[in-house]
């Protein structure tokens, strides 16, 4: 017994007569007479009382009657829901950012795009170090990952880069630094001015990052930066930041992050430490929910958006 047979089982019941069944079929009438013996005899049952005007159903027909349609409409539905499934509009998409992906305004309005086009889909959404999604989505564990400098590129996985944005120095507010102006406008920092400056980073040890290309550029420049802090997320170093442990170098899109607390500067040659965001997802995921969704992002990203500001608006003089 198989669904094809209830179908045609569900076709005779309906039409009362082999022949008009076959017609509405858009099949000949011996091989559906073939079918319906066939499932009678996996039944062990008659299922139809034949006679020169057409068919009736049995006892046990009319039994069969009633689970055969419940069967056929629940298979019709489950391969409804699996195309949709396969077409990505319906599912579930675990996603994972770094927190200062997260902060990017790509990252908000790809999400508002994502439900907006897609409200089939099903967003579950986390935060964590690079390394730390990398890993999970080469696992399985994610479906993609938005985060800065990849750190490790395992094979497998495949990582586009969806925008690019400036470094950007974060002081405590009152260090000399910030200070520094040249006709009422605050000067940029040069790498040299980060020599023996107490530095806090946002990197594994040995990792390949943004805070590993900065420590690079200031070696080809015979800096030395005094490191005093490690952390694990961009926000818990903008904290040490605001608190006056020390500087560092962040995406521009964390501008205004304890804005109180922080002034934000360019970066002179900042240009080697430009910052992107980088969506990560498995090569072999191209189907369904993750194919939608990494499609979109790169749809997205190749769109005009607003630019992230790199200093907040000056308010005016009263007159």
């Amino acid at each position: 017994m198989d669904i094809r047979q209830l179908r045609y089982f569900l076709a005779v019941a309906e039409a009362g007569h082999m022949t008009r069944a076959a017609e509405l079929l858009g099949m000949a009438q011996p091989p559906l007479s073939q079918q319906i013996k066939a499932l009678e005899n996996t039944v062990g049952l008659v299922l139809f009382k034949r006679h020169a005007k057409g068919v009736t159903l049995t006892e046990a027909g009319h039994t069969l009657q009633a689970d055969a349609a419940r069967l056929v409409h629940d298979f019709d539905a489950l391969h409804s829901r699996m195309q949709l499934l396969a077409e990505g509009k319906t599912g579930r998409l675990v996603i994972a950012f770094t927190s200062s992906a997260a902060a990017h305004e790509f990252t908000p309005f790809a999400l508002r795009e994502c439900r907006a086009r897609h409200p089939g889909l099903v967003l579950e959404i986390g935060e964590n170090n690079a390394a730390e999604i990398t890993e999970a989505v080469a696992d399985g564990r994610l479906h993609c990952g938005l985060l800065r400098v990849p750190v490790a590129r395992p094979a497998g996985l495949v990582f586009d880069t969806l925008q690019h944005e400036p470094a950007m120095v974060a002081l405590p507010i009152d260090h000399p630094l910030a200070q520094r102006q040249r006709r009422g406008k605050p000067l940029p920092i040069q790498i040299t001015d980060l020599e023996g400056e107490p530095m806090i980073l946002v990197r594994r040890p040995g990792a390949p990052g943004l805070y590993a290309n900065l420590l690079a550029l200031c070696a080809e420049q015979g800096v030395r930066p005094r490191v005093v802090a490690e952390v694990a997320r961009m926000l818990t170093n903008l904290n040490l930041v605001a608190a006056g442990t020390g500087i560092s170098v962040v995406p521009s899109s964390m501008l205004g992050v304890h804005r109180h607390a922080i002034a934000y500067r360019p970066l002179v040659d900042g240009g080697r430490l430009d910052v992107p965001l980088t969506l990560v997802y498995r090569a072999d995921d191209n189907m369904g929910p993750t194919a939608t969704f990494t499609t979109l992002l790169r749809t997205l990203a190749d769109e005009p958006h607003p630019a992230v500001a790199t200093e907040p608006p000056q308010k005016k003089a009263a007159r």
